[in-house]
């Protein structure tokens, strides 16, 4: 970028313009990462998908180069810039002359057009173009949502067909009678909007030509379980594999009805096929990043594509991947569920965090979205810092816990104190983390320089990467285990229905073995949004227990969250427009 804009007198989406005119085309790309002609797939100029299988193939031999993942302490309602950091430590180590690549997660476009923002980054540390990243991008959101509910429409018509025509009649249109349940559906529809509208529905209201009345609803598209099969999958036939174990719902003696019983599958897999593979752009200062795999690891896995990481391990010698949330969500099943289906081991792991946050940890006024910042937070506070600090020592132990070596990044904004810095520094340090402060939003790579650089020392380090558990540990054990160790609860809590869904997988040597996914508040280390620091004497409870044997994960519902989260009163959609001279999409953040 040749002209330096101050991001604290512009929004990201005039940054994101003005940097635009000096990017890099993705042949440019293409060439300084060494890439065939044919394994670039260009959607335009800037924008390309990869062909990820001759890519890894052709570089079989060639050794990995270092992985980090980037996750934060639990976040307040604003976030705490995990993309921010990553654009940042990505500029940080191409300003340290280092061959680097980013993996970043697609925005759903329920928070873009809410009040999250699209997750590009911020100030001079984006992913650009932003328009196309923010909107759609390739499609691969668009694929899932059509795959996943191809998915229900064979169930519901299937339900309807079978309750229309007898057996015989059945078998004159090429299908046997599964016997579905349709009070035991356990997919929903999906729409990449936050719509609590949608939540409970009743669907087939009319005649017997209107399909079968029934209770159903929506969830957003990024839980979808294709989504978390795009997250894991190592290849397409992988990926068609995982598709026709997907379970819909349960026959009425109890068995579980696939869409590969519904003969929907393979026509599922045909509308990921260019999903599958990984998107590449570019950070503001040039350096590459692919964009793969979706958001929300409060209710999905929430982590860039496996895909993503093998392929920027194989083309830098430094790549470094997201993961959503904070440590206790985000990180726990990069380590845990991720890295166990990849067979990666990272080399660090970067845990992002703001003076802003920790305040809010220690006794500030919870900040609200769309609302002005509280005063309490522009003024220096010591003791509100300090207390908050346990929350970040809590996510350093965390990651010490899998045996990586943590590197704190200090999220800095231009209100924070040096008294508040070096508090932050000082009890982190004490903890056994490195710690860096980096001012990437307001600098970008130049501001980064210290994180890139504590991030290359912890790499050299010798860790002792470990799973919390072993997969044939019950899944009760693992879910309380993860309880105890992640979140620091007193125990876990069951639901009657949550229970006898887990005992019945327990006895199922197929579903026994699957790995866990926790669906729980990103706001809280516990099941309580409202409980900030690290809360004591609680208990997580469980209230339903959802399957994706697809994906390969045992779900866990804990507390109020839902699948489908809302809009809220001011959303960022009121500021979003377009300048109708040149086309250029305006308010975007």
């Amino acid at each position: 970028m040749n002209t330096i804009i101050d991001p604290t007198k512009h929004a990201d989406w005039e940054i994101a313009e003005a940097a635009e005119p000096y990017m890099k085309t993705v042949y440019q790309l293409g060439d300084e990462l060494g890439l065939a002609k044919h394994e670039l797939l260009p959607h335009g100029h800037y924008i390309a998908k990869l062909d990820f299988k001759s890519i890894v193939s052709r570089l079989h031999s060639k050794p990995d180069g270092k992985y980090i993942d980037v996750t934060a302490i639990t976040p307040t309602p604003l976030g705490e810039g995990k993309s921010t950091t990553t654009m940042g430590l990505t500029q940080g180590l191409g300003k340290r002359g280092k061959s680097v690549i980013a993996a970043i997660r697609q925005p759903s476009g329920g928070p873009t057009m809410n009040i999250k923002g699209s997750a590009a980054g911020g100030g001079l540390s984006q992913c650009i173009p932003l328009t196309p990243f923010s909107l759609g991008l390739t499609g691969d959101i668009n694929a899932i949502v059509n795959a996943h509910n191809l998915a229900m429409v064979a169930l519901t018509s299937r339900i309807q067909h079978e309750f229309n025509y007898s057996d015989e009649q059945l078998a004159k249109r090429g299908l046997r009678r599964l016997n579905i349940d349709p009070r035991a559906v356990e997919m929903k529809w999906v729409i990449d909007f936050c719509a609590q509208s949608l939540r409970d529905i009743i669907i087939g209201i009319g005649g017997k030509n209107d399909g079968f009345m029934m209770q159903s609803g929506f969830a957003i598209a990024v839980s979808s379980e294709i989504m978390a099969i795009l997250s894991v999958s190592t290849d397409l036939r992988d990926l068609r594999e995982r598709m026709g174990k997907i379970v819909v719902a349960y026959d009425k003696t109890g068995r579980p009805v696939t869409t590969e019983d519904l003969d929907v599958a393979g026509a599922m897999t045909a509308w990921m096929i260019e999903a599958i593979k990984p998107n590449l752009m570019q950070t503001i200062e040039g350096q590459p990043v692919l964009v793969h795999a979706g958001p929300f690891a409060n209710i999905a896995i929430g982590q860039s594509s496996i895909i993503a990481d093998r392929v920027g391990l194989k083309l830098a010698d430094y790549h470094v991947t997201e993961s959503g949330f904070g440590a206790d969500i985000g990180f726990e099943k990069f380590w845990n569920l991720k890295c166990r289906f990849s067979g990666l081991r990272p080399n660090a792991a970067v845990i992002v965090a703001t003076i802003r946050a920790l305040k809010c940890h220690g006794g500030a006024p919870v900040p609200i979205p769309g609302r002005p910042l509280p005063p309490e937070y522009k003024t220096e506070n010591i003791e509100w810092v300090e207390k908050g600090c346990e929350n970040l020592i809590h996510h350093i132990q965390t990651v010490k816990k899998a045996g990586i070596n943590p590197v704190v990044c200090i999220n800095a904004f231009y209100t924070d104190t040096d008294q508040e810095i070096r508090t932050v520094r000082r009890l982190a340090e004490a903890a056994g983390a490195r710690v860096a402060l980096s001012k990437h939003w307001q600098f970008g790579g130049a501001g980064a320089l210290e994180l890139a650089d504590a991030v290359i020392d912890a790499c050299e380090e010798p860790n002792r990467f470990h799973f919390l558990y072993d997969m044939t540990v019950p899944l009760r054990a693992r879910i309380e285990r993860i309880a105890l160790e992640v979140y620091g609860a007193d125990g876990v809590e069951f639901s009657p229905d949550a229970l006898a869904k887990l005992r019945r997988l327990e006895e199922d040597p197929e579903t026994s073995q699957l790995g866990i996914c926790m669906v729980k508040t990103h706001l809280s280390l516990s099941d309580n949004p409202l409980l900030k620091g690290v809360p004591k004497g609680w208990r997580l409870f469980v209230r339903d227990v959802l399957t994706y044997r697809g994906a390969g994960f045992v779900v866990p519902v804990a507390g109020a969250i839902k699948l489908m989260p809302g809009t809220a009163s001011d959303p960022a959609f009121r500021r979003i427009d377009v300048d109708v001279e040149t086309g250029k999409v305006r308010g975007l953040f």
